[in-house]
């Protein structure tokens, strides 16, 4: 595969994932009155391990994991779905759904960093801007969404959402740099199941299935959703991006999770749609593509044509 392919199915697959992640957001209010957040995790990640046990079996992968490879696996799981889950989960009892979508817009400058730090990408002066404007279209979109703008008052849940923050991009920056060499699917699996049995302990100390009786057909609707294609299809496909591409232009994608919750919550919680909102959305994708370099190539495609 040409790098060129290579990056617009890497783009592909990063752009899935974020559109699946920021719709969670909205599956999860809609369920988390009725279970705890750490049950609704325990749910999450026992359907999308057997969803992709389905998978591996459907297409005949072999399911042996090579013991040498057992640690990495150990600490992607520890780090990308049982710290991260629970570190948001704790977070979001303090703090409100669209405090913590803005937050998440610092993880993308956490990677870029130690993507620079620890797995020498360059960092240009153009891709700089591009982040920038990324974070100003973020602003935007969030504050608009929210109508409180973006203050707010510092509070534990805040520290924890930016040390969530700080662990997926450590999270993302390892699964790069480890560069197991097993299938992103296998390896999605291994950490789905691990990442159920680490967050098993929390369901049993609050009783969590005492409630799950109360659960309606669509809440299940929701909760299917959760577990198939956030953390199932969600994390691998993000796994296959940063197979194909570096890990600080990939972690750009995560700037479109705030933009893809406010859309979800417009549909399906008819939430007012603001002008803000849309131009926001616009300096998003515009960042995303100066950070991928995409600006610069359909700038040069663009004169050649000229010529």
């Amino acid at each position: 595969m040409s790098k060129n392919k290579a990056t617009v199915a890497a783009s592909i697959y990063a752009a899935m994932s974020i559109s699946f992640w920021g719709i969670s957001f909205v599956s999860t209010k809609a369920v988390v009155d009725k279970i705890d957040p750490y049950t609704l995790l325990v749910l999450r990640f026992a359907i999308g391990a057997l969803f992709l046990l389905t998978i591996l079996v459907v297409k005949r992968y072999p399911l042996t994991l090579p013991l040498r490879y057992a640690p990495q696996l150990i600490v992607l799981a520890v780090l990308g779905v049982f710290v991260h889950q629970v570190i948001q989960a704790t977070a979001l009892i303090t703090i409100d759904a669209s405090a913590a979508g803005w937050m998440i817009s610092f993880s993308p400058v956490f990677t870029v960093i130690l993507s620079v730090i620890f797995l020498q990408e360059k960092m240009t002066p153009f891709r700089t801007a591009g982040m920038i404007l990324a974070i100003a279209g973020v602003l935007m979109v969030t504050g608009a969404g929210s109508g409180k703008g973006v203050n707010f008052s510092i509070s534990i849940g805040y520290v924890l959402m930016l040390l969530s923050t700080l662990n997926w991009a450590v999270y993302s920056v390892l699964l790069k740099r480890l560069s197991i060499p097993l299938p992103s699917l296998l390896v999605t699996f291994y950490m789905s199941m691990t990442g159920c049995f680490l967050t098993l302990p929390f369901m049993i100390r609050n009783r969590g299935w005492e409630n799950l009786t109360l659960l309606s057909q669509v809440e299940w609707a929701h909760i299917l959703f959760l577990g198939v294609f956030v953390s199932g299809i969600g994390y691998w496909y993000w796994g296959k991006a940063l197979e194909m591409m570096d890990a600080s232009k990939v972690s750009m994608f995560l700037y479109l999770e705030p933009l893809v919750t406010l859309i979800a919550a417009i549909i399906l919680l008819h939430e007012k749609i603001m002008f803000a909102s849309i131009l926001g959305g616009v300096i998003i994708i515009l960042g995303i593509t100066m950070v991928n370099g995409q600006t610069v190539s359909l700038f040069q495609r663009f004169l050649w044509k000229r010529k």
